[in-house]
């Protein structure tokens, strides 16, 4: 391996039909915006001071935690600068791991089945997993020989590691108190098809909407609105991915009209629903 790191980028589109991994390590920490992308994600926490927001939930991270996030999901790092910010950030193509869930072994179960998006592992557990982690990094990188057969085994047994851990309970996860935030984004991933504005939310919630503009913005560094939009983005990609009739993808997901939803879509992803649905059948 040249490097034991890569260099962060923002981008959130994986270029491989398989996986990719990357190993991180900021001494100043560029900031990330709430978003979403179309691949699993595992992510292995290994120093900072950094609290993760998952669909309204804050996780404030220790050493040897693991996230899982699956592409129905916003989220958001939020990290403390002054202070290294290092992780493991494993996608994984939804297709690659449809088809190597064989002989009754689902791998997507991790995903999938999960209460909550963290798991904390004991200490000896998180110790193998970032050493297999990083050997899966370091291999990804090498020019040695069977370099992506040895990646490929690894990536296995990381997760089977993962399910085996998802599956054992509560008793791995620190499960923080839901809070006001928590329960508007709960609130907006149930009620995203039927109209929904700052007001009515207010109402719904006994709060004042300029409070909770405020806490929201806070919390998510973007408004009530755009983090609407960007759900219902989020699941019209899925619902068009689905082969439901983009006309009626509109409907499905709240916009009041086609050109309010094409101008979104557009806006959001670089192309129009329509040229969307046509790249997934090319």
């Amino acid at each position: 391996m040249k490097k034991s790191t890569q260099e962060f980028q923002n981008r959130q589109i994986l270029k491989s039909d398989t996986f990719e991994i990357f190993y991180y390590r900021d001494e100043k920490p560029k900031s990330v915006s709430v978003h979403h992308h179309d691949f699993y994600e595992i992510y292995l926490f290994l120093g900072g001071q950094v609290s993760y927001r998952v669909e309204g939930k804050t996780y404030c991270l220790e050493v040897g935690d693991l996230l899982l996030i699956n592409p129905e999901e916003m989220h958001q790092p939020y990290v403390t600068s002054g202070v290294a910010y290092e992780r493991i950030v494993l996608w994984i193509n939804r297709n690659f791991l449809d088809k190597i869930c064989l002989d009754g072994v689902n791998l997507k179960a991790c995903f999938e089945n999960k209460l909550d998006n963290r798991i904390h592992p004991e200490s000896s557990t998180a110790t193998r997993l970032i050493e297999l982690m990083k050997k899966l990094t370091q291999e990804y990188y090498s020019d040695n020989f069977g370099g992506a057969t040895y990646s490929t085994g690894l990536f296995y047994q990381i997760m089977v590691e993962v399910n085996r851990l998802a599956q054992r309970g509560d008793k791995f996860r620190k499960q923080e108190k839901p809070d006001l935030i928590t329960k508007v984004v709960a609130y907006i991933n149930q009620n995203y098809a039927e109209p929904i504005t700052l007001d009515n939310l207010a109402k719904e919630f006994f709060v004042s909407k300029y409070y909770l503009s405020h806490e929201f913005t806070r919390y998510y560094g973007t408004s009530v609105y755009k983090y609407i939009i960007l759900k219902r983005l989020l699941i019209a990609k899925e619902k068009i991915a689905e082969g439901i009739p983009i006309g009626e993808v509109c409907k499905l997901c709240g916009f009041g009209d086609y050109t309010t939803f094409f101008r979104a879509f557009k806006a959001e992803y670089g192309i129009n629903p329509r040229q969307f649905a046509n790249s997934l059948i090319e």
